[in-house]
């Protein structure tokens, strides 16, 4: 199973929001959902501090927020690797 990054940071209600539509609609899909907290990492906050938060591909493809179900599900599909 291919795994689905969802950068979040402590305190970030958004972050909760991206959870709750980002986590059904990758495992619909075939994909995990692995939750990483910027918050304490200098190198991630540097990347990620205004942006969060963030959905990544293990290719590296990105999807900022603001995002819906549909919108994360056209994504995922259009990543190279979207079958997991």
């Amino acid at each position: 199973m291919t795994t689905l990054i969802l950068y979040t940071g402590s305190g970030c209600h958004l972050c909760e929001q991206a959870r709750a539509i980002a986590e059904p609609v990758a495992a619909q899909a075939g994909w995990s959902l692995a939750e990483v907290s910027i918050t304490g990492n200098a190198e991630l906050t540097a990347a990620y501090g205004i942006r969060i938060p963030v959905l990544r591909t293990p290719g590296g493809r990105e999807l900022d927020w603001p995002f819906s179900p549909g919108k994360v599900r056209r994504w995922l599909l259009a990543a190279p690797s979207s079958t997991p």
